[in-house]
């Protein structure tokens, strides 16, 4: 069996933006998390900070974030969703910056700038194989003490992506560089990831 060819896999810039030309873009809510949602408007609310989203698609997460004073920065590989997103923050008149990138070189670009990294179908997209690099990244990107606030999809599966992932390997994969605040099963997801969805909220551990 050939492999398959470098742009047809979620490694590819490529793989992305042909979803978006096709409209194939099912990850896509049309708005922000609920969970988020309902996290910004609970006592236990973050307090305002300089934040990363990570494959922030056409932007309703990160939005929702920045319309609650939090100095956004999304980070998408499609160039397509880019220009969604930044034509949104237009639109309704919100302060975010859209940026196309690789995310695993933003270490190089952007170590240690920010307070929060926002996830939500971001770690469920990359290849299984590049989960540990994926940690590395969060924590290269936050501040000492910085915050990881993750919507993490960890349905059973096979195939993807999305890929699956168990409650017990966000436990394994992020406890070295992080201390687990909380990682609860929330009740508020859309109705296709119903009981699939765990809100985390991770702290870099100090050294």
């Amino acid at each position: 069996m050939s492999e398959p060819s470098p742009i047809s896999t979620p490694r590819s810039p490529h793989f992305w933006e042909e979803r978006y030309q096709t409209g194939s873009t099912r990850w896509d809510l049309g708005q922000p998390a609920p969970p988020f949602v309902q996290l910004l408007q609970s006592a236990d609310a973050p307090p305002p900070g300089r934040m990363a989203v990570l494959g922030s698609g056409k932007g309703h997460d990160a939005l929702w974030f920045a319309k609650h004073g939090f100095e956004v920065v999304g980070f998408d590989f499609a160039p397509s969703a880019i220009a969604q997103s930044t034509a949104l923050a237009e639109a309704q008149e919100i302060s975010a910056q859209f940026l196309q990138r690789d995310i695993f070189e933003l270490p190089h670009e952007f170590a240690n700038q920010f307070d929060y990294v926002l996830e939500h179908t971001c770690f469920c997209a990359i290849p299984l194989e590049l989960r540990s690099a994926y940690v590395h990244l969060v924590r290269d990107l936050l501040r000492p003490h910085g915050e990881l606030i993750a919507l993490f999809w960890l349905h059973d599966r096979p195939d993807g992506p999305p890929f699956g992932g168990r409650v017990d390997e966000i436990h394994q994969r992020f406890s070295p560089d992080f201390e687990i605040l909380s990682l609860k099963n929330v009740t508020d997801s859309v109705a296709n990831r119903q009981n699939e969805e765990y809100l985390g909220r991770l702290r870099v551990k100090k050294t």
